[in-house]
């Protein structure tokens, strides 16, 4: 009997999330449709491109915002066995509200995971995709920074000539093994600039021992020099905001690959920060489940339906407020980051410690 009660509590459970994720999903899929629409409104593009690009946008949007809508679920789900009156049949069956707590409550860690290791590589490839398509229609295509196995390759657009860009990789502020091409409007080649490294901390660069090709004639001409000076509309705070958006990057790509994408130039700070932030996905889908939990199971009574789904609706807001704010700290060096990411799971698993031993009264 406890098997079949437990398969009824499991299936209708992960009935009402799907059910929930599906519902959050073309709501998600209305709302940023009309931005995509906007965005493509001066080109000739039919309206399958926006309709297509918001469909594969949206996946990384919901796995970020999990933990809410596991909260959402839990609380539909406890409010209908409650009005029901299953919730009852349940405790006749000795399933207490502390286990009915736990089965729940492990079923969405287990959801967060399997987000974490499905959706989350499924999405970061579909991002990918997302901002490909989209930088092909960007207004500003003149200026191009991109990172690929092959390092770092910068685009910029001069006047009567452009710049192409080329380094190993970003180590700091600096730039190792830069190869700088100055091509003019035909694309010929104007000269070749080779330097160790390249101090980009602002928009003059200084580059350190540095050899300039030029062709004079059909001869390719040497002039070296210990420094040089360039100017750039790039420079290591804006090259680094280009690539804060770690939603390219699926979690086991940041696991195993992390040296390799350091070297590459990703910010190893930042890397830390999105893995962790990832991390705490499965553990805040339990403690919603919980928190959800405490505001339903600790009545019966059916009038306080609307109370306590208000409640618990601020109470969410108040955990993501929480949860950015800490971030925060992290992000201004006035806390640990590494701390900042996990300091509200843990206080936020304190005080749901102390409600759910209040639920288990009940």
């Amino acid at each position: 009997m406890n098997k079949i009660i437990l398969n009824y509590i499991l299936k209708n459970f992960i009935k009402t999330f799907l059910i929930v994720f599906l519902i959050i999903y073309f709501f998600g899929v209305i709302l940023n449709l009309f931005e995509e629409i906007e965005f493509f409104k001066e080109t000739n593009v039919s309206f399958l491109l926006p309709l297509l690009l918001t469909t594969i946008y949206i996946p990384s949007m919901l796995v970020k915002i999990s933990p809410f809508i596991i909260f959402v679920s839990s609380m539909i789900f406890m409010i209908k066995i409650r009005n029901n009156k299953d919730l009852l049949i349940l405790k006749v069956f000795g399933f207490s509200n502390l286990k009915i707590f736990f089965i729940l409550a492990f079923t969405s860690f287990f959801i967060g995971w399997l987000l974490l290791i499905a959706l989350n590589p499924v999405s970061s490839f579909m991002i990918k995709h997302y901002e490909k398509t989209k930088s092909k229609y960007a207004k500003d295509i003149d200026h191009l920074v991109t990172f690929n196995k092959n390092g770092l390759w910068i685009k910029e657009m001069l006047p009567n000539q452009q710049r192409i860009i080329t380094a190993k990789k970003l180590d700091g502020k600096y730039l190792k093994d830069v190869v700088i091409f100055n091509l003019d409007e035909n694309s010929s080649l104007i000269s070749k600039i080779k330097a160790n490294n390249s101090n980009i901390n602002n928009n003059i660069w200084k580059l350190s021992d540095v050899k300039i090709f030029k062709p004079i004639n059909g001869i390719i001409t040497l002039d070296v020099k210990e420094k040089l000076e360039i100017k750039s509309v790039y420079d290591i705070e804006k090259i680094n905001s280009l690539f804060n958006n770690f939603d390219t990057l699926s979690f086991f790509n940041i696991l195993i690959n992390m040296k390799d994408l350091n070297d590459r130039g990703y910010n190893k700070i930042l890397l830390g920060q999105s893995l962790h932030t990832m991390l705490t996905v499965p553990f805040f889908c339990f403690l919603m489940t919980a928190l959800a939990s405490i505001f339903t199971l600790n009545t019966l009574k059916n009038s306080d339906n609307l109370k306590y789904t208000f409640l618990g609706l601020i109470a969410c807001i108040l955990v993501f407020y929480i949860k950015d704010l800490s971030l925060a700290f992290g992000q201004t060096d006035k806390m640990p980051l590494i701390l900042s990411i996990w300091a509200p799971v843990l206080t936020l698993g304190l005080f749901i410690f102390i409600g759910v031993l209040q639920i288990n009264e009940k």
